[in-house]
């Protein structure tokens, strides 16, 4: 158990998660928290990232931070999103360990597992066949994330421990169209197309300076401004989405994912995911003074043949429900109060067809989630609108 006073570094700290998981560890006491926007510290520089562990030297850290969009993000920046997010892995992961971390939470995703995993989907299913195209290159890089916590773990004795959220929604989600993940899409597009309808002029302006949409911004003209929503499926009472509307998906209230990775890191240790307790009795981490010998490790795992193979040592992290697409762009048109047309174009990909995870280890190690989906999709709409709406 970290102390209220142990200097945690989240990595991320601005972002959907990385935010939420800040705020619960205020909520709960931690307050010697180490927080960097990505202007102060790019974390795809070895070199910035090894200066600030060097001055910092922090006691646990939070890789939340990640290069992560949509499908059409997915699709157009492939280079991008796998060269990104392994720096950023490598780099914090690597620093970490050698300034002596005595915990590290890495937050993954999970897109990690095969395009036609038996559903609901298992830790143990990562690897056993081929995987989405359209993700991945982003799920490549976040297979390496976790095998790099489980590696590190098995040959240093460190304590790194990797969750999978499963879709995730909440306070300071991103709502940009170009890169958004599908619900802040969706309910972006259709506010915006009621507006349109509404003729809501300030609003609409309003939105798009909140949010420019290929640097269109409020003050430009309104054909400007309807073409360019035209671009993206939204006009005068009609939204048009992306593929069928029939894929399933679960999602899971962003600052429900917090309270699970701060329960993780706190309570939950190596020795209790592998189920064995001896395994942490003899080492876990570097040296109190952060010095490193990667050469010898007393009592590291990979060194005890009769543990056998490990792997899958990660943890789902979700709610183990879910919905059609459709189904959820209803919800949202419920919640805004719009009676316009929802068009699904199947022309379009849908990406894989169903993703609903296994969160039996994540009971297990005495976590649920709380708020559920009817709940949080108000929740995300009342939050959108206050980011809008003049105070």
């Amino acid at each position: 158990m970290l102390e209220k006073s142990s200097k945690i570094y989240v990595a991320g700290h601005r972002g959907l998660v990385g935010s939420a998981i800040w705020n619960n560890l205020i909520s709960r006491g931690y307050t010697n928290l180490v927080g960097r926007t990505h202007q102060e510290l790019d974390l795809t520089d070895q070199y910035a990232v090894k200066s600030f562990f060097d001055a910092e030297r922090p006691d646990a850290v939070v890789l939340a931070a990640a290069f992560v969009g949509g499908i059409m993000a997915n699709s157009l920046y492939r280079a991008d999103f796998i060269m990104m997010n392994m720096k950023i892995q490598c780099n914090v992961i690597s620093e970490a360990y050698d300034h002596g971390v005595k915990k590290l939470l890495f937050l993954g995703s999970t897109c990690i597992y095969p395009k036609n995993a038996p559903q609901p989907m298992k830790e143990d299913c990562l690897l056993t066949s081929p995987l989405e195209y359209t993700n991945e290159e982003y799920a490549i890089a976040k297979i390496a994330g976790l095998k790099m916590c489980e590696s590190y773990n098995l040959q240093y004795g460190t304590n790194y421990i990797a969750v999978m959220p499963t879709n995730l929604y909440g306070p300071n989600d991103n709502f940009h169209l170009e890169n958004s993940h599908v619900m802040p899409a969706m309910m972006r597009k259709i506010y915006l197309a009621k507006l349109i309808h509404e003729g809501n002029w300030d609003a609409i302006s309003r939105d798009m300076n909140s949010r420019p949409v290929e640097g269109v911004d409020g003050s430009a003209d309104r054909e400007t401004i309807l073409s360019v929503l035209r671009h993206y499926g939204i006009t005068d009472n009609k939204v048009i989405l992306w593929g069928t509307g029939r894929p399933l998906r679960e999602f899971l209230w962003s600052e429900d994912m917090a309270d699970a990775s701060v329960h993780v890191l706190l309570n939950v240790n190596f020795s209790d995911i592998i189920g064995i307790e001896k395994y942490s009795s003899v080492h876990y981490g570097a040296s109190t003074d952060g010095a490193v010998d990667r050469n010898h490790s007393t009592g590291r795992g990979g060194a005890i043949p009769s543990l056998g193979e490990i792997r899958n040592c990660h943890i789902n992290v979700g709610t183990g429900k879910e919905l059609t697409i459709r189904e959820l762009a209803m919800l949202i048109v419920k919640t805004i109060g719009f009676d316009g047309e929802i068009e699904f174009d199947a022309s379009k990909p849908d990406g894989t067809m169903r993703k609903l995870i296994d969160v039996s280890k994540l009971h297990s190690l005495g976590w649920t989630h709380r708020v559920e989906i009817e709940d949080g999709v108000k929740l995300l709409y009342d939050w959108y609108r206050s980011t809008i709406e003049p105070r």
